[in-house]
Formats: C-alpha cells, sequence, structure tokens
C-alpha cells in the first residue's frame, strides 16, 4: 500500500496561481508514476498531468501551456504548479500513483493503482 496525501488547494482568482503537494514514501518516488487527476462536479475524472520515476512527463492539453509538474526527492512529494488558471479547472484534484519500474515515461490515459484523499480547487472571481 502506497500512501498519498495531497495539500495545496483552495479558492483562487482567474489568472491566478496554486501550488498543489503530494507527499508520498521514497519508493514511491522511485518505482511509481505520479499523476495528478481532477473531477468537476457532473463530470468524469480526467487525468491532468504525470511524471515518471526517469522524470518524464505527460500533460491533458487542455494544461500543457498552463501547468507543470516536478518533484523533489529529497522532500518525496511530486508538485503541480498551475498558472494561469481558469474557472474550469475547478475540481477536485486528487494524486495518485500507478507502478512502473520498467518503462522511462508515463501516461495520464493509464490505470493508476494508488489515491490520496483529494484536495479542493476554486477559480473564481
Amino acid at each position: 500500500q502506497l500512501k498519498l496525501v495531497e495539500s495545496g488547494g483552495g479558492l483562487v482568482q482567474p489568472g491566478g496561481s496554486l501550488r498543489l503537494s503530494c507527499a508520498t514514501e521514497r519508493f514511491g518516488m522511485d518505482y511509481y508514476d505520479i499523476g495528478f487527476f481532477r473531477q468537476a462536479p457532473g463530470k468524469e475524472r480526467e487525468g491532468v498531468a504525470c511524471i515518471s520515476p526517469r522524470i518524464k512527463t505527460d500533460y491533458a492539453d487542455s494544461v500543457e501551456d498552463r501547468f507543470l509538474i516536478s518533484r523533489d526527492r529529497a522532500e518525496n512529494t511530486v508538485f503541480l504548479q498551475m498558472n494561469s488558471l481558469k474557472p474550469d479547472d475547478t475540481a477536485v484534484y486528487y494524486c495518485a500513483a500507478f507502478y512502473n519500474p520498467y518503462s522511462p515515461s508515463c501516461t495520464i490515459e493509464g490505470q493508476y493503482d494508488y489515491w490520496g484523499q483529494g484536495t479542493q480547487v476554486t477559480v473564481s472571481s
């Protein structure tokens, strides 16, 4: 069982920024893709961004020029920096892990094994 704990959500005005954090365990950073997903009311969950153990990344088209996923191995934490936020970005954001000791790349389209509790992001004036 891999434990994931998100933090950093909140209320922000359109055009603003937030940084989400996903804290995990050391072996989580070494063997798992870590992804961020979101689910807005009445909508299906969608992948936002992911980062592999070899630090390859993947992004949804809707966020690629605005969001940046990164990791701090010393802190066992993955970050999602969200800039130029829009009301459409409003959702509960989850981080998740997919066991991937083989492929250098990650994908936001895969089936992830472990999930955090989620954090609310609201973009509104």
